[in-house]
């Protein structure tokens, strides 16, 4: 029996489209500052500064109870990037306790949509590097959606479009991260340590029960969160995947005497950290590149670089545009009547941007420095192009409104 259902609906409620309103605004403003970061790393490695930027990052920091010693760079990628990860978790919670995912009919659609927008990335990517076995290290890279970045870019040339149009984007880009992250743990952890993974697991079950009885006050809460992303960096297992874990755990529904729930508490203290501190420093340590000694054509034209750039534009487009095609076409699923398949493009384009956690994947895949220096110049390019073709066609879907 064929399934009866409109793609893109409204929200289900009218809290779902308050906090889906409030995740726009949020994530916006984040991809703002995630833009402006990138923009001031790429200047200062192609500069006279180049030197400091990058003795920077190779800056050890220390604590030797804990037996860490990590680069400025990593504190960043592995422990603060946990933090957007937890806002990531508690996004998906939402999407799966309140939002579309927790409606079959409404899930279908952004998931289907999604894997198919990570799948046939990571097929032209093993494509077209097919034989290079040290390029295919890279072969998750397109796989992943900027949800901050995407969201800016949408804000900046889609105001006028409808509310269903960003939250089916919100959605995808939320299943891309869950698949991203879980790529992320099992295939890019190394020298697994069971013991340490027991004591992950041990911590995260009484993390939950002290939720569950009502009894996560802060301070212990917080250092058992800690301790947490402890254990699971010690365990091999990439310690960002901590911070989606905990999220997980969290009630994402209100108690008798409470008015919102633990995660709504949770998302509105931690997100400004995010947000702020978080994602633009991300950026900074991540995007930049020194292109001088090779130049730009030459690295975006290497294989690696041209790989990322033909799988995040191209692919990502097909998959979404695809999918969400093939499913109204054999199923009795059809588009909201306010919405254009242009729309749906310009959300395939979007979905290009990979950005925060493609270039998470390409610090993981690659230790060469050229190999990395290619495969950054490939996300961020990749990233430019999705961004101006999909303002490209937001503005003229946008001027035929008007």
């Amino acid at each position: 029996m064929k399934l009866a259902t409109k793609l893109f609906s409204r929200p289900r409620t009218e809290r779902d489209e308050r906090w889906i309103k409030d995740a726009l605004k949020d994530e916006t403003f984040a991809g703002t500052l995630l833009m402006i970061s990138a923009l001031i790393a790429i200047v200062i490695a192609n500069s006279s500064l180049s030197e400091w930027y990058f003795d920077l990052l190779a800056l050890k920091f220390e604590i030797p109870f804990l037996a860490l010693n990590l680069t400025f760079a990593h504190w960043i990628s592995d422990g603060l990037l946990a933090i957007f990860f937890f806002i990531a978790g508690l996004e998906l919670k939402h999407e799966l306790v309140h939002g579309s995912l927790s409606n079959k009919s409404q899930a279908i659609v952004p998931v289907v949509a999604a894997i198919a927008g990570m799948v046939i990335p990571v097929l032209i990517f093993s494509t077209l590097l097919r034989g290079d076995s040290q390029a295919l290290e890279g072969w998750a890279i397109p796989m992943a959606t900027d949800i901050a970045f995407a969201l800016a870019v949408l804000a900046i040339a889609g105001r006028r479009l409808p509310t269903e149009i960003r939250a089916f984007l919100l959605t995808v880009a939320v299943v891309d991260d869950l698949g991203a992250i879980s790529v992320i743990a099992i295939f890019y952890s190394e020298k697994f340590s069971p013991d340490y993974f027991l004591l992950t697991i041990v911590a995260l079950a009484f993390f939950w029960f002290l939720h569950r009885i009502g009894k996560a006050h802060i301070i212990i809460s917080l250092p058992l969160a800690l301790f947490s992303w402890w254990a699971m960096y010690k365990s091999g297992i990439h310690a960002t995947v901590a911070g989606v874990a905990l999220a997980l755990l969290i009630p994402n529904k209100p108690r008798a005497d409470e008015e919102i729930s633990t995660a709504e508490r949770c998302e509105a203290k931690v997100h400004p950290i995010s947000v702020l501190l978080v994602i633009p420093l991300f950026a900074f340590v991540s995007a930049g590149v020194d292109i001088r000694g090779s130049g730009l054509i030459e690295g975006i034209t290497s294989p690696i670089s041209s790989g990322i750039i033909f799988a995040l534009v191209i692919g990502k487009f097909l998959g979404i545009l695809g999918a969400t095609y093939l499913f109204t076409r054999f199923t009795r699923a059809s588009l909201n009547e306010n919405l254009k398949w242009s729309d749906v493009s310009a959300i395939g384009l979007l979905a290009g941007i990979g950005f925060t956690v493609s270039l998470l994947i390409v610090e993981l895949s690659y230790e060469e420095s050229q190999a990395l220096a290619d495969a950054k110049v490939g996300v961020l390019t990749a990233s430019l192009i999705a961004s101006f073709f999909a303002i490209l066609l937001l503005r003229v879907r946008t001027s035929r409104i008007n």
